[in-house]
């Protein structure tokens, strides 16, 4: 029986208690939460409160969905995962030029491509994914900086209508709705498809990954080229809501997005997370941040009180991680 293969049946095994866990806590967390709002913070439990939250759960959300693919396959996260929305806002309203239809599929390929080849320097040359994506992110500042001037990038004046894409359908915003598709097929893609299984795998164990001669390579570039095509699909919504691109726009994005990703139970080492539980954790980051600027906290203290969450979610993963190496 070869390395990968033992590796695969002793992940197995010891899913369906982890789920199980991480699904009871994700619950009992969304509940306290959503009734600590209710019953402290004035407004929170309003129609239009709450579709406000869904809005910005539906862009941290999308983000986190590919997101937790590099997470999934091991290689911690991508810093830069918030400065390529906000390009890819950029890029989206320079693209209206050319139509909108081709302004929507260029931006969502540059990003993939963005995302795509830091991946691919991660996988290729196993750099660190921190350092890699650090860098990026700068390399992207300094080429938007470049290329914009500094100054924020508006649609063209001939450009088609796009208001559609920041109108609610049916009284919900339509970011909601891609949110939920997105979450919908990248569970499917990651529980159904060969690659989707590999990726767990190789972050389940990376030396059995490659004594089982799995394409390591391959499966980092996918991981983060599905992270650039969400990013791009945040991007054109982002850039369709403000009708304008600036690299600011973003604002704690990235960390939102990690934290989701944390809070839906993802494993930091990769190997166990799911899509759909980041899509709560997204829910879940919104509703806090939300609750906390209702009562009038600063937005250095939201970010305080998120961090101090995913480190308890952190920890625990972790001695639960230990508990089931002591088993």
């Amino acid at each position: 029986m070869s390395a990968a293969t033992t590796t695969a049946r002793r992940a197995a095994a010891l899913t369906p208690g982890w789920r199980s866990h991480v699904l009871r806590g994700s619950v009992l967390l969304f509940v306290l939460v959503m009734l600590a709002g209710t019953l402290t913070t004035d407004g929170f439990y309003s129609v239009s409160n709450l579709k406000a939250v869904l809005n910005s759960a539906a862009i941290v959300g999308i983000v986190a969905i590919g997101a937790t693919a590099i997470v999934i396959g091991g290689q911690l996260f991508s810093l830069s995962i918030g400065t390529t929305v906000a390009v890819s806002a950029m890029a989206f309203l320079y693209f209206l030029r050319f139509g909108l239809v081709p302004a929507v599929v260029l931006t969502i390929v540059l990003s993939a491509v963005l995302v795509g080849l830091q991946g691919y320097v991660v996988g290729r040359l196993g750099a660190n994914a921190i350092i890699v994506t650090i860098g990026a992110g700068a390399l992207q500042e300094g080429g938007a900086t470049w290329v914009t001037g500094g100054v924020s990038v508006y649609p063209p004046a001939d450009a088609p209508d796009f208001s559609f894409l920041a109108k609610p359908l049916l009284g919900v915003p339509l970011p909601v709705y891609v949110f939920i598709a997105l979450a919908v097929l990248g569970q499917w893609l990651l529980v159904r498809t060969t690659s989707g299984r590999q990726l767990v795998l190789m972050g389940e164990n990376p030396r059995a990954a490659r004594a089982g001669a799995l394409p390591i390579t391959r499966l980092t570039v996918v991981a983060f080229a599905a992270a650039g095509v969400t990013a791009g699909v945040a991007g054109v919504l982002l850039g369709a809501f403000n009708q304008s691109g600036t690299l600011g726009a973003t604002g704690t994005l990235t960390y939102d997005s990690i934290a989701a990703v944390l809070v839906g139970g993802s494993a930091v080492t990769g190997g166990r997370g799911s899509v759909v539980r980041s899509a709560v954790g997204a829910v879940l980051i919104a509703a806090i941040a939300d609750m906390l600027l209702l009562r009038g906290y600063s937005t250095p203290v939201q970010v305080a009180v998120l961090g101090f969450i995913v480190g308890c979610v952190i920890l625990v993963n972790h001695l639960n991680s230990n508990q089931r190496t002591r088993a």
